[in-house]
């Protein structure tokens, strides 16, 4: 009985120590021996709720890198097509010109057609806070946009991919009328063969490929060379995956584990024809290979619009994809709040 007694008051005697030193120390048991965490994207607290909108991963993100509160019909037409498409997902505006403003949500007031999206969402787009803790960051620390060529498509270029890697999903470029869902969730659009486009793309959140293109942004910048921060970037990142095969008919091909879509997956009309949109079609098509369609805006220095009435190929897509705006431009309501 006393070698009982004995372990049993040792015992004790350990259990009370432990106590008291846990009570001194707080010590957790095994935190020590936890493998360490990845490190966190840094938090920007200013669109936090964004961050919060866009936690899934899956969000549809379109962004405005100019001060305009007012952008043109096909902007609006492509949130639309977006929202209808993907009625699940967050579609997600993120505009430079809603940097001062504090009511967000009150912000869709001011684009009426696309305030009965209950997935649409308008964020300020602050570029300092979306690039900190991001390859991009000193960069954009140094560089001055006054002395930029293109800044307004640069700085689209280097915010698309600060915000895919932070947020995942997909982005697209406001040229884009969506017409089917993309079943792919890592993908990088065709735009010719082994040429890769990055008006559009989707990646997971912090994948690589958007890391490496953010750090290729800045080993390689040539502002003043248009494309070269924006297809031409994606086309040497992805290089460093495979080397892309030429399209043989309508198949996609795998880098990696990202898809490399088809051209006609996005742009079945290729730019030197963009004019095709805004003509008449005795057949209309029906881009039955085709997610989305590109209607190469930049190329559209005549400002050339969809005019209801006119019976264009544009006038098409607007009533299948965006038919609420659509109706107000047929009513010839306004389209700003």
């Amino acid at each position: 009985m006393s070698k009982a007694l004995g372990r049993f008051a040792l015992l004790m005697f350990m259990f009370m120590t432990c106590g008291f030193l846990y009570r001194i120390f707080n010590v957790q048991p095994f935190a020590h021996f936890q493998w360490p965490l990845p490190p966190a994207p840094p938090s920007f607290s200013p669109i936090s709720p964004a961050q919060n909108v866009l936690r899934d991963g899956n969000g549809i993100i379109f962004i405005e890198t100019t001060d305009r509160m007012k952008p043109p019909s096909l902007v609006l037409c492509a949130i639309e097509s977006a929202a209808r498409v993907y009625r699940h997902r967050p579609v997600v505006f993120f505009m430079e010109g809603l940097r001062d403003i504090t009511a967000i949500r009150d912000t869709l007031k001011r684009l009426p057609t696309l305030s009965s999206f209950h997935n649409v969402h308008l964020f300020p787009l602050q570029m300092e806070r979306l690039l900190n803790g991001t390859p991009l960051g000193p960069w954009y620390e140094k560089v001055n946009p006054e002395r930029e060529r293109y800044w307004t498509h640069v700085s689209s270029d280097g915010c698309r991919l600060a915000l895919i890697w932070r947020h995942g999903g997909i982005y697209m470029d406001s040229d884009f009328i969506s017409m089917r869902p993309i079943p792919d969730v890592n993908f990088l659009a065709a735009k010719s063969s082994g040429v890769s486009s990055n008006g559009i793309f989707g990646l997971t959140p912090q994948h690589t490929f958007a890391w490496k293109g953010m750090e290729s942004f800045v080993q390689n910048y040539r502002g003043a060379k248009w494309g070269h921060q924006g297809p031409k970037l994606f086309t040497r990142v992805l290089k460093q995956y495979c080397i892309a095969p030429r399209f043989q008919s309508t198949e996609d091909v795998k880098c990696g584990n990202i898809s490399f879509l088809n051209v006609k997956r996005f742009y079945p009309i290729p730019y030197p024809s963009w004019r095709r949109y805004y003509e008449v079609w005795q057949n209309v098509p029906k881009f039955n290979d085709s997610y989305a369609l590109h209607l190469w805006n930049f190329m559209n220095k005549e400002q050339k619009m969809m005019v209801p009435g006119n019976n264009t190929l544009v006038e098409h897509l607007y009533q299948l994809y965006c038919p609420t705006l659509y109706g107000a431009l047929k009513r010839n309501e306004s389209i700003y709040g």
